[in-house]
């Protein structure tokens, strides 16, 4: 097993500072707080702020994010579910946003979530949060990268059933061939350079921008007869859901399956954080901008989808694999809808799948994965982990077999929203309990804030994950059961019976990779002469 070493204290010198004329002296400070956290530069850095905006909205891609959602809240509410039901999670979800962006300008690197737990937890409970945090942010970045990658394959068969007008209608078979496809391209491109990847999350952006205001855009104006009155469009409710009406409430609280599943991976910008130039400003930015902007966009999207959804029950009968498809047929005919149907879902999952090898390279540096010494190694040539790229990938395409069966892989998607937001609210637990004192401020600070805000995000996402267990139906059965917690439970009991057998006894946390001379760790008590804080 690993020996973990435990490092003192250290104060950084002056050879820690880079002396290359070629290095920018922004990249000489990220590099120097880097040492400071323990962990040497292995990347470079070349995400700007608007790159790392960008890559972070490329996860969250909300023009993916709605089409695929939209038949959450048409079940489960109809109209007054795709207005308000997005609208209310977004408040809350926010309140996640926020907390984790105060963590991730205080300590950039990619370690991110688990590195933010062993800091701030008890020093007697700093392992175990810290390998907890680690395991769910891994099931929800794997399961995210399938879920991300069959939505994009739903919205190829659509558009074949759509050109076809309902002649070709793909089977599983030929689904999980292009799922695959996918994956496999993915995994190619995703091995590319850091400057690449980079570039490609503006162009990412670009299209997400164009499809969604697009869309908005068409539904509204081209609805003609289509279109529904405004009171209709935001307080109609029809409960399509199988839950009775008694339980109305509970009905409209399953449409938050929509935000929950869309909002997330914005933890993306802490994972690239060793890649990005002026990290512990750029990350806190990229979160809080990329989550509102996905929030807003998506909140217009809705409104838009509500006044073109002429009956509810007559969507709910498309044989469309995506409801939104039918809505556009009808809203705009063939051309049209096919036109604005060609979708960024792709490119989301290259973001997701980067952010996901850079969760598993930091686990891995700190020895927490059976097989770390391979998933660690940096490639030189493109100086990007690449065998961590294509251990996400595989482990993504052995979640796509269950493609066939429609209700397995729907849970699929609530369980990467569960093992996600279990990791996002875990640090952010350790800061307001045990790490109240103990967190050093970065550029963006919550300040007094913290606390309050912190503690919102963590009632909602406790109450969520129970959420996100339950079926849509009252009275579930093989074909309409959640199973997400046959996922969620099979990663806790490996991970768990790991943590009880064997790494208890070995893994202590993050592991420092530079020289005692040459570093110095996160301190604990705060001190601004590195930073000049802005709160809140």
């Amino acid at each position: 097993m690993p020996n973990h070493k435990e490092t003192g204290i250290v104060t950084v010198t002056e050879s820690t500072r880079d002396s290359q004329d070629d290095v920018p002296l922004v990249h000489q400070k990220d590099n120097i707080l880097l040492r400071k956290l323990g962990y040497k530069s292995e990347f470079k850095r070349e995400f700007s702020l608007l790159e790392t905006i960008s890559f972070s909205m490329a996860i969250l891609a909300v023009s993916c994010g709605i089409t695929t959602g939209y038949s959450y809240p048409l079940l489960s509410g109809g109209h007054f579910a795709m207005v308000w039901g997005w609208f209310i999670a977004c408040i809350f979800v926010m309140c996640v946003a926020a907390s984790m962006a105060e963590l991730a300008s205080s300590m950039p690197t990619s370690a991110g979530l688990y590195y933010f737990s062993a800091k701030m937890a008890s020093k007697e409970r700093s392992a175990l949060a810290s390998w907890i945090t680690g395991w769910s942010n891994i099931t929800g970045q794997v399961t995210l990268i399938c879920s991300i990658n069959f939505s994009c394959t739903e919205l190829v068969t659509t558009a074949i059933a759509m050109g076809t007008d309902g002649a070709v209608v793909l089977g599983s078979g030929a689904t999980f061939g292009i799922l695959m496809g996918i994956h496999l391209t993915q995994a190619i491109f995703c091995s590319a350079g850091t400057r690449i990847l980079a570039r490609m999350t503006v162009v990412t952006l670009v299209l997400i921008m164009t499809t969604t205001i697009g869309a908005i855009v068409s539904l509204l104006v081209c609805a003609g007869d289509q279109r529904v009155s405004s009171k209709d469009a935001w307080t109609k409710f029809e409960n399509n859901t199988g839950w009775s009406n008694s339980k109305y409430v509970w009905a409209f609280i399953l449409a938050f399956t929509s935000p929950m599943w869309s909002l997330t991976g914005y933890d993306s910008a802490a994972h690239i954080a060793e890649e990005t130039a002026g990290a512990a400003r750029a990350a806190p930015i990229a979160i809080l901008v990329g989550v509102a902007g996905t929030e807003i966009l998506g909140w217009l999207y809705y409104i838009a989808a509500s006044y073109a959804t002429a009956s509810v029950p007559d969507i709910l009968q498309t044989k469309l694999a995506l409801p939104l498809g039918q809505v556009f047929l009808n809203v705009l005919g063939k051309k049209g809808a096919l036109t604005l149907w060609c979708s960024i879902a792709y490119l989301c999952g290259c973001s997701q799948a980067v952010d996901a090898s850079r969760v598993i390279f930091a686990f891995s540096r700190d020895n927490a994965l059976p097989g770390s010494r391979w998933w660690k190694r940096i490639n030189h040539k493109t100086q990007t982990p690449v065998n961590a790229v294509w251990f996400a990938m595989l482990l993504s395409a052995i979640c796509g077999v269950l493609v066939f069966s429609t209700a397995a892989f729907n849970s699929l998607a609530s369980a990467s929203v569960i093992g996600l937001y279990i990791s996002y609210v875990t640090p952010i637990y350790c800061r307001v309990t045990w790490g109240k004192d103990k967190l050093q401020p970065g550029p963006f600070s919550l300040g007094w804030w913290s606390f309050p805000i912190g503690w919102i995000g963590i009632v909602w996402v406790a109450f969520m994950v129970v959420m996100l267990l339950f079926p849509y139906t009252q009275t579930a059965n093989v074909q309409t059961m959640n199973y997400s917690i046959v996922i969620v439970m099979a990663v806790f009991i490996f991970a768990g019976g790991s943590w009880i057998f064997s790494a208890r006894h070995w893994f202590t946390g993050p592991i420092p990779n530079v020289d005692e001379t040459d570093s110095s760790s996160y301190s604990e008590k705060p001190d601004n002469t590195e930073h000049n804080s802005l709160e809140i």
